[in-house]
Order: structure tokens, then C-alpha cells, then sequence
């Protein structure tokens, strides 16, 4: 939708996975999208050094989100709600539904 403003096919991904879900990494986004681990970590690396994601460790593995100084944010959002809202209903819905399971009762944070 977007791709040919962006770059690439992978930096929409990117950005519009983590638009719907607040936050991801990597290996999430690729498994999403059947898509190559190496252009998408490439993908985050890139928005990362430009300052539009930001990361932090958890574990092993490195979520990514919006970073809220990033100067142009809230019309980046605008943007890419605009091109979600293009995309095929069945897709929207799997990319607004939040895969991951709850917490097992009793278990500790």
C-alpha cells in the first residue's frame, strides 16, 4: 500500500504490525508474514538508528515500539491507520487480534 513511500514491502510490515500491536520483534513479524528474519531484522535496525523505534531486552528476545519523541509520530500513525484501513478485512482482523496467550494462573511475574 504504502511500500513504494517506505522503501520497501518489509519496512510497511514493519510498521504496520507494530501499529496494530503496540509492539513486536523479529522473529514475530516475520512468522506473521512468512517473510525472510534477516530483512526484517534489517527493517527494525533501520527505524531503529533513525529514531522511529526504539527496544528494549526482555530475555532473550528484543521488543520493538513507536518512539514517542520521535518528532513526526502522530502523523507517521495517521499514515499507516489510513493504509491498515485499505487492507483486506481478514488481515486487519489478524493483525488487531493480539496473539498472545495469558498468564497460567499462579504463575509468579
Amino acid at each position: 500500500m504504502i511500500e513504494v513511500l517506505l522503501g520497501s514491502k518489509n519496512a510497511e510490515r514493519v510498521l504496520i504490525y507494530i501499529l496494530a500491536r503496540e509492539e513486536g520483534y523479529a522473529r514475530e513479524i516475520a512468522s506473521f508474514y512468512e517473510a525472510d528474519l534477516k530483512s526484517i531484522q534489517m527493517q527494525l535496525d533501520k527505524f531503529e538508528k533513525s529514531d522511529v523505534l526504539v527496544s528494549r531486552e526482555v530475555g532473550r528476545t528484543r521488543p520493538y515500539a513507536f518512539n514517542p519523541r520521535y518528532p513526526f509520530l502522530n502523523e507517521l500513525k495517521k499514515l499507516l491507520k489510513k493504509a491498515l484501513s485499505f487492507y483486506p478485512q481478514e488481515e486487519q482482523n489478524e493483525l488487531l487480534m493480539n496473539g498472545h496467550r495469558p498468564r497460567a494462573r499462579g504463575k509468579t511475574l
